[in-house]
């Protein structure tokens, strides 16, 4: 599946995905560290494998739509987003997202969150998308913002981060909001 917008475009992780995603995640430990648990120092081509690996069976079992994001002009991998945390009961769902340091403050993951939550919306009938991330993230804070999403508030303890709990925006997004 591709999803193309105007600079960017999402489409389904494939094996030729490992070394730029692998490459992608240790450019941007950094900046990804403080608020992804799986960024770590020690991350690997491993570890990028298997998660490359992994996601065509989490999309099969409706489990996570996770995508690469890319350029439209050079197909350079730029980051990664997803749909997880769905609650099929209720239409609910979780954007989660990240971009490489050499592509942020482009828009990058604004565009890339519109498209996504369009897919949620369209193709998996979700009706509300919620986006959450550690109170002390402004650059998520202001990706969910100027992609449209309302804050909804501070949520207490509601992520765990080295093991322990933390505070947590809570921003979403419904079909109107697009």
């Amino acid at each position: 599946m591709h999803i193309g917008g105007s600079t960017i475009g999402l489409r389904q992780f494939a094996n030729k995905d490992t070394v730029p995603f692998h490459n992608a995640v240790r450019e941007s430990l950094e900046a990804l560290q403080p608020f992804l648990p799986w960024a770590h120092p020690g991350y690997s081509l491993e570890d990028a494998r298997g998660w490359v690996e992994s996601r065509p069976l989490a999309w099969e079992n409706a489990d996570e739509y996770s995508f690469i994001i890319y350029s439209l002009t050079d197909g350079q991998l730029l980051g990664g987003m997803g749909i997880n945390h769905l609650d099929l009961l209720h239409g609910i769902g979780n954007i989660g997202y990240w971009v490489r340091t050499s592509a942020q403050n482009q828009g990058v993951a604004t565009e890339g969150t519109r498209l996504i939550a369009g897919f949620g919306f369209e193709q998996l009938g979700l009706s509300r998308l919620e986006i959450v991330m550690l109170t002390g993230n402004s650059a998520s804070r202001r990706v969910a913002e100027k992609a449209g999403a309302v804050f909804e508030g501070v949520q207490r303890n509601r992520l765990l981060m080295a093991g322990q709990p933390r505070d947590a925006c809570m921003y979403s997004l419904i079909p109107g909001d697009l």
